[in-house]
């Protein structure tokens, strides 16, 4: 017997689909809404293949009530949405924030207006460390605790902190509205998960982030100029020394050609990079705190609390190849900060939640999807990587 009943919007994308492969490990029945704008439906086949389990799928558009309604009337076990779905690109938000405000925001209000039809009380948003903008505005806010003024600096983040506010006044107005009715509104529950940068891949190899077109995100883009797929990285920090460089961080001619204008130690920005499968689990026990406990809203970070720079990434990650990558520093990116580094210490010990794989973790296991998959879910995963997964599968192995 399922344990619960999920609905993962979102849930064929990078984050979504680990999530969702965690719920199917957990014995929950999960249900994938996803419109595939930038995923694959093969995600779906490699979730079966490494849990033996395979999820539903539903080809939606989050800004219809109607595609929400329909997978809510096809399965009305569903009691919990965990909700991805939604446009992520800081750079591209500032381009196109329309976009963003409708798929972001008024998808959710189409969500959470179906979930109200269908009785369907319990949520947890993947929400973002953008929300707090730049932290070191404030005295010892770095790591950022969940109490650190929310101030985004960028539509993206702008579109995350808007719908952190939707939900918490429509799960607040829920619980107050059946409260005033006499009835018991407590099973209306919301769940922020405030996190800083997943990395990684599944270490089976099979499984792991593929973008459509140009990725975002620091390591993938990495991982595309290991393979030849890009000619170099670009550092995003100050234009005025646009150069190129072949060869590790840290050596002599970056110290002495570089100059970048964050206020870090080699003038990159530093991130809080946490492994998928880590990130994937801290949903799995926000839902299941959500349903045991029901607090209401609530908000959670989810990081490692070490916070790396760029320069570090680059170096990490060409150890896990075992060659060097080459990079440019180009101009800063309109509304990115200085400093996005978590303080977990209240998922720590309220969900009993820590992330446990290391950088390094993160960055082999991503070399290993890369190399072996090159076209991302456009290929078949390598003969040997299938044989060594079914042996894994056949003595009971779990990765989450």
């Amino acid at each position: 017997m399922p344990v619960g009943s999920v609905l993962v919007t979102g849930g064929t994308g990078y984050i979504g689909s680990f999530t969702a492969l965690a719920l199917l490990e957990a014995d929950y029945k999960v249900v994938i809404a996803d419109n595939l704008l930038n995923s694959s439906e093969e995600t779906i086949n490699r979730i079966e293949l490494i849990c033996g389990k395979r999820p539903e799928f539903f080809h939606v558009d989050v800004r219809k009530e109607d595609d929400f309604d329909a997978i809510f009337k096809a399965h009305p076990d569903i009691d919990s949405v965990i909700h991805f779905a939604a446009l992520k690109a800081v750079g591209e938000s500032s381009e196109i924030p329309l976009e963003y405000y409708r798929t972001n925001v008024y998808g959710t209000i189409c969500l959470l207006s179906s979930m109200t039809r269908h009785n369907v009380s319990n949520i947890v948003f993947s929400s973002s460390a953008t929300v707090y903008g730049d932290a070191t505005r404030f005295e010892n806010m770095i790591p950022i605790p969940e109490i650190c003024p929310i101030g985004p600096t960028n539509p993206y983040g702008r579109t995350k902190s808007t719908v952190e506010a939707c939900i918490t006044d429509h799960v607040e107005a829920q619980r107050n509205n059946l409260k005033k009715e006499g009835k018991p509104g407590n099973h209306w529950n919301a769940a922020l998960l405030r996190y800083f940068n997943p990395a990684g891949s599944h270490p089976s190899g099979v499984m792991g982030e593929d973008p459509q077109g140009v990725p975002y995100n620091l390591l993938p883009l990495l991982a595309h100029v290991a393979i030849g797929k890009r000619e170099k990285l670009l550092v995003f920090g100050d234009g005025r020394t646009a150069i190129s460089h072949v060869g590790h961080p840290y050596g002599e001619r970056m110290l002495t050609e570089l100059t970048v204008d964050y206020a870090s130690h080699d003038g990159t920005a530093i991130r809080d990079y946490i492994h998928i499968l880590d990130l994937a689990k801290g949903h799995l026990v926000a839902l299941n705190y959500l349903r045991d406990h029901q607090p209401g809203v609530r908000a959670w970070n989810l990081g490692t609390g070490k916070g790396s720079t760029v320069f570090h990434m680059i170096k990490a990650f060409s150890d896990a190849v075992g060659k060097e990558l080459p990079y440019q520093v180009v101009g800063r990116r309109a509304g990115d900060v200085l400093d996005l580094t978590a303080n977990p210490k209240r998922a720590n010990e309220e969900l009993g939640w820590k992330a446990e794989r290391t950088l390094e973790d993160a960055c082999e296991d991503l070399w290993r999807w890369t190399k072996n998959n090159p076209q991302g879910y456009r290929q078949s995963p390598p003969k040997e990587l299938l044989e060594q997964l079914q042996k894994d599968r056949e003595s009971g192995k779990k990765w989450t």
